[in-house]
């Protein structure tokens, strides 16, 4: 039995819930951010393919590390066995009763750019 362990990461991009897993997780060296690397994707032999994890491998392929926002994780586990990594679209209007953390879109105020000075 291996002793790497493995981590099951969970967080919104671009609208959408990722869920990948990797054989490491740190707060990275960018702060803020969290470091994720050593992505792990289904056997090649499985006889059922999944598209929705053909497109995370498409979509990291050659990636050795990324960064994760730290307001953007949802959650991360450490797992026995690997799933299915998966790309979970935003439910539709009425759907949840979840909703994400605002976050400000501008700076604070008085920062010297409003031109009154």
């Amino acid at each position: 039995m291996s002793d790497q362990r493995l981590y099951r990461i969970v967080f919104f991009n671009q609208g959408q819930s990722y869920e990948v897993y990797a054989r490491q997780v740190a707060q990275g060296g960018l702060y803020g951010f969290v470091e994720v690397e050593g992505l792990v994707f289904g056997e090649k032999s499985q006889l059922v393919v999944d598209p929705s994890e053909e497109r995370l491998k498409k979509e990291f392929e050659g990636v050795k590390r990324f960064y994760v926002p730290m307001h953007a994780v949802v959650r991360i586990d450490e797992v026995e066995k690997e799933g299915v990594s998966r790309v979970i679209p935003p439910p539709k209007d009425g759907e949840s009763n979840v909703s994400p953390f605002p976050v400000p879109i501008y700076g604070p105020q008085g920062d010297g750019r409003s031109g009154k000075e």
